[in-house]
């Protein structure tokens, strides 16, 4: 399969998970957290894959084929859009402050990969310290649309959608986010953030409690850092472990 066809087949899974969430909202059935969430990751993940095909050259298509190479195009860019005028909305309408002056949640097309994804994650903790969640999530979403498996983009899209989740008292956001987490121990067993977040997101959700310990004592292992210890302090004092 082609590197278009590809993306085409993202992007209709991409605006089908939209509309999906949209109409759950408009029923009742899904949270303000959870839509926000939702329009973030798939609105910047669409942004980034439009990108990636305006990045193919024209000369992968023949001849024949650019007429409708550019109509897709044009399509592409409207979905995108759309989508992130949907995640605006949802970022006014939950009084989030803007992006400090000389960011960008796009980053520049100039940027190697790694250099965007750094920049990205950067973005994105600066936003989780000034509290703009769905900002953050948005720069998350394009780190795992550039890469799949970067596990810090991963746990915290998943701890900022569980802590939402919680808030929002939304059962099927919880459930999600703790999938992710879940995800993140998986690609990188050995990293000590990933199973930190597993192990507090397993600590709050009643009937986990073995879970928990279990992914602290693991945690404990890994030689984490004095802030990540910090963190989970009171739940280490809470199970009666140290290390």
């Amino acid at each position: 399969m082609s590197e278009r066809r590809e993306i085409d087949d993202e992007l209709a899974l991409r605006e089908a998970s939209l509309a999906d969430a949209r109409r759950e909202f408009a029923a009742g059935e899904l949270s303000a957290a959870a839509l926000a969430a939702i329009e973030a990751r798939e609105g910047a993940a669409i942004a980034a894959l439009v990108e990636r095909a305006t990045a193919i050259p024209e000369l992968e298509a023949s001849a024949h084929d650019r007429p409708t190479v550019r109509v897709r195009r044009q399509w592409w860019l409207a979905v995108a859009a759309l989508a992130f005028a949907g995640a605006l909305a949802v970022i006014l309408w939950s009084a989030i402050g803007p992006r400090q002056a000389g960011t960008s949640i796009t980053g520049s097309i100039t940027l190697g990969h790694s250099a965007r994804i750094t920049q990205l994650l950067t973005e994105a903790e600066a936003d989780v310290a000034n509290q703009n969640d769905v900002a953050a999530l948005a720069a998350y979403a394009q780190v795992l649309a550039l890469d799949s498996r970067n596990v810090v983009a991963i746990t915290q899209t998943g701890w900022l959608d569980f802590s939402a989740g919680s808030s929002a008292k939304d059962a099927r956001l919880v459930d999600y986010a703790t999938s992710l987490l879940r995800r993140a121990i998986t690609v990188a067993p050995s990293d000590p953030g990933a199973r930190l977040y597993y192990a507090i997101a397993a600590s709050d959700t009643p009937g986990n409690a073995a879970l928990a310990k279990t992914q602290f004592r693991v945690f404990l292992t890994l030689h984490p850092s004095a802030a990540q210890r910090a963190v989970a302090a009171p739940y280490l004092a809470r199970y009666g472990l140290t290390g």
